[in-house]
């Protein structure tokens, strides 16, 4: 990548050559020219040419992707799009301004598709019938602000990208991409995958502070990083990337921050996940498809609860644009060696303005938890819009805001960093001190307690069971995860330790052919006398079995930190639950189980003889013990049965 394009930015536009426009290092604008193809599956992105050479593919990745991990969507075919890279130079930032448009772009009808007290009524829904049924811990919901654009579609990507140029800060990438009838224009602040020399990060950023009028203020930040919404969105979409993470590193992946993100007008809260892996980079994005910041967690069902409730396809919202890169050190044979011939840098669709037939969308979503306030998730949706509408120039900049990002005396200095405010990093460094030093510090392998022995996870449709498959390798047990629906009886028979994990929904509902088999897997590991460790669903349909009963809590646990006892020892569990198994106060026995509940009777752990159970999830980053529970209650499940 070196020297300048043999024609200008215009003069690639005019003469309608697909294109893309990418800063990302502060410095410079990359431009990207080839041909287009579009394929059907993330296998197929060619990213070799006809003679088994690597060569460079961006690629935009619709949300519709979500249907090669067997997930739901409303299916509007488009297309996975491949730019074919021939030509990839970069020129200075400050040239590329002079080259691009600077009059603004008028907006012509402009309103969101879906008015306020409708989006307001669709988040009140979602609260009740998705997270107050269990049906998972937050979802996000977009909807989308339309315009006519009457101009060119060229002109409009050069005029907007030279905006966000000019006055964004903080994205990860800022871009432009332009191919026959589709323009895609953003400032996205978040890195969704990246995979370099072997190491794959992940980039979760969660909670939305738009800034006042004037400019952030340490004050009005510091009023936001106390917010328990806030704080608990984060923890959960970095508990959800984990379970990513833990699927495609062999050593699960370690958290590192929090940090701020700082853009013009809004400001995030992030953490950075790494972990190390040998995967084709396709196959790393396909198994992190998509960010749970923009569509919930679990991941499977949030995908189901988007398609019950929003109106419309997502067409790129919340996918990526993934720019794969030949490695320096690969040949043809890169393949065969063993060695990803590519590596991934793949910021999320967000922050993001698309153009097609004259027509521009820019969709927004809200982040819904159990304790979303209607209103203010439909404000939320208004301040992105807004942000993207001012960032690209198509509605006015808070001119005070900018002008206050900078020290008038010294005019040229760089922007405030709130981060560097002492007390500011103090509420940011305190955020670790509720989470799980297991994912916080290097995961250093050995042998463990349980060496030589092994697990079957049987996963019911929520990817913690990869981090808690991750652990139970770290106790030293070869475990391996399959899916509810595949699992065989023989497989059930056979294995020395079942793991019967979490999963959505209601247990009671009989009607749910996943609850059906996951009762058939704990009744059947129950009637052999073989180890059971159950796990929040799985715990509640083993309490049932048992003869407790079953019921919804007054207000779900999604993302609840509780210190708890677990048989005479305090532990500080993450819970993820709607249901919950409740015996009389001061029962702590029913048959031959042990009962671990508080004094309201809610039941957090079962224990008997070859099998235990718990109701939280040990393996999410705010079980702060949960690998001492985990060893505990493994220990329990596989001690000798006493006849």
């Amino acid at each position: 990548m070196t020297g300048s394009p043999s024609l200008s930015i215009r003069e690639i536009a005019a003469r309608g050559i697909p294109f893309a426009l990418i800063a990302r290092d502060g410095e410079t604008v990359e431009v990207l020219t080839g041909e287009v193809v579009d394929v059907e599956l993330l296998a197929d992105i060619p990213l070799l040419d006809d003679t088994g050479t690597p060569r460079e593919v961006l690629a935009l990745v619709p949300f519709r992707q979500v249907r090669e991990r067997g997930f739901a969507c409303h299916d509007d075919g488009a297309p996975l799009r491949c730019l074919v890279v021939d030509s990839h130079t970069a020129i200075p930032r400050g040239d590329a301004l002079t080259e691009l448009p600077t009059e603004p772009i008028a907006l012509e009808d402009a309103g969101f598709d879906i008015a306020d007290d409708e989006y307001a009524d669709i988040v009140r829904r979602v609260i009740a019938d998705e997270i107050g049924r269990g049906e998972g811990a937050n979802f996000v919901i977009r909807r989308d602000f339309t315009a006519g654009v009457p101009t060119d579609a060229a002109t409009a990507a050069l005029t907007w990208f030279r905006a966000l140029l000019e006055h964004e800060r903080g994205a990860y990438w800022t871009f432009a991409i332009v191919t026959p009838g589709h323009v895609a224009v953003g400032a996205s602040p978040e890195a969704h995958v990246s995979a370099q020399d072997g190491v794959v990060t992940m980039n979760p950023i969660s909670g939305t502070f738009r800034h006042p009028a004037g400019g952030a203020t340490a004050e009005t930040l510091a009023e936001f990083l106390r917010s328990t919404k806030e704080t608990e969105e984060l923890f959960m979409v970095v508990d959800e990337e984990l379970k990513m993470m833990s699927a495609v590193c062999s050593d699960g992946g370690r958290i590192t921050g929090p940090h701020l993100k700082e853009m013009s007008r809004l400001t995030h809260t992030e953490y950075v996940l790494r972990g190390r892996s040998r995967l084709d980079p396709r196959d790393i994005l396909r198994e992190t498809m998509f960010a749970p910041t923009v569509t919930g967690s679990p991941m499977q069902n949030a995908c189901t609860v988007i398609t019950r409730h929003e109106r419309t396809p997502r067409g790129y919202y919340s996918g990526v644009a993934a720019l794969f890169t030949p490695r320096p050190s690969t040949s043809s044979a890169a393949g065969d060696a063993g060695e990803p011939s590519h590596d991934l840098d793949a910021p999320i669709l967000i922050r993001t303005a698309y153009l097609v037939d004259g027509r521009l969308r820019v969709p927004v979503g809200a982040t819904l938890v159990r304790h979303s306030d209607p209103d203010g998730e439909v404000g939320e949706t208004h301040g992105k819009a807004a942000g993207v509408l001012g960032a690209i120039g198509a509605i006015p900049r808070d001119r005070v805001a900018e002008s206050a990002a900078v020290d008038e005396d010294e005019p040229a200095a760089e922007p405030r960093v709130l981060a560097d405010d002492p007390d500011i990093a103090a509420l940011l460094g305190s955020r670790n001190s509720r989470l799980a030093a297991f994912w916080l510090n290097p995961q250093a392998s050995g042998d463990g307690p349980f060496a030589g022995r092994s697990a079957l996870v049987v996963d019911a449709e929520d990817r913690f069971t990869t981090m808690l498959a991750h652990q139970l390798r770290h106790l030293g047990l070869d475990t391996r995860i399959i899916a509810w629906g595949d699992v065989t009886d023989e497989q059930i028979d056979a294995a020395e330790l079942i793991v019967s994990g979490p999963g959505p929904g209601d247990p009671r509902d009989l009607e749910s052919a996943r609850m059906r088999r996951m009762r058939d897997v704990v009744a059947r590991r129950r009637a052999s006398g073989r180890p059971l460790l159950a796990v929040c669903l799985s715990h509640q349909i083993l309490a049932d079995a048992l003869g407790i009963g079953l019921a919804p809590l007054a207000a779900p646990h999604q993302g609840l930190q509780k210190t708890v006892d677990v048989f005479g020892r305090p532990a500080s569990i993450g819970f993820y639950n709607t249901f919950t198994a409740q015996v009389a106060p001061g029962v702590s026995r029913v048959g031959d189980a042990d009962i671990a509940a508080d004094d309201t009777g809610a039941v957090y752990a079962l224990r008997g003889p070859g099998f235990a159970s718990v109701q939280g999830h040990l393996e999410s980053i705010l079980s702060r013990d949960g690998m001492t529970t985990l060893e505990r209650l493994v220990s329990q499940a596989l001690a000798p049965v006493v006849a």
